[in-house]
């Protein structure tokens, strides 16, 4: 009897190992937990970038603005720059807008409505459409075409339709005014190109 007894508790003790080794064997499935630095990645890797150019840009006739007035439909609306250098708004009328960022603008407006209209207004300006760029000369289709950020010389000639067979292709004449007044300088393709730039295609002699 004390033999089959020791040798059943023995069969129990290894059937019991052998379940126990079995259950530490397994490990459970463990789901893949990225670093938040990883999921703001992934999140942001399709966004497009944003123009740096803007916040700095100096506004202009011909500009096309979005002017957002909270808790105000009347006053938000699309306003654009006339060639007086400013915008005509309700309540308020023309308010001056050459050479101010869109943030200037945004608390020029501002101060215009605290005048007596709006107590604490809250006001957001951003460039809908930029003010056109020209392209004059040696181009198959010169004349005045919407400017689009980041524009170098070379895009603006491929937009007017390409070099006509006697322009001269290495270096262009371009035109650029600001607030501190007009320069023409002569420069290559790759020049970057701003709102309001007019480019001269010359013909080449030979």
């Amino acid at each position: 009897m004390r033999v089959a007894r020791a040798f059943r508790y023995s069969i129990i003790v290894a059937m019991t190992a052998l379940a126990l080794s079995g259950c530490m064997g397994r490990s459970a499935p463990v789901a893949s937990v990225q670093s938040p630095s990883d999921l703001d990645a992934m999140a942001y890797a399709a966004a497009p970038t944003p123009v740096a150019y803007d916040s700095a840009y100096r506004l202009d006739a011909g500009d096309k603005l979005r002017v957002v007035v909270y808790g105000q439909e009347g006053l938000t609306n699309t306003y654009a720059i006339d060639a007086g250098g400013s915008i005509t708004m309700p309540l308020i009328g023309a308010v001056h807008a050459r050479g101010l960022t869109p943030a200037g603008l945004a608390a020029e407006i501002t101060g215009k409505l605290r005048n007596g209209y709006i107590r604490e207004p809250s006001v957001a300006v951003e460039i809908e459409a930029y003010r056109p760029f020209f392209i004059l000369g040696e181009v198959a289709a010169p004349g005045q075409y919407p400017y689009v950020p980041n524009m170098s010389v070379e895009s603006a000639v491929a937009i007017a339709g390409g070099f006509s067979p006697r322009a001269k292709r290495d270096r262009v004449t371009l035109t650029h005014t600001d607030a501190g007044g007009s320069s023409r300088t002569v420069v290559p393709l790759g020049t970057p190109l701003s709102p309001g730039d007019t480019v001269l295609v010359g013909e080449r002699w030979f």
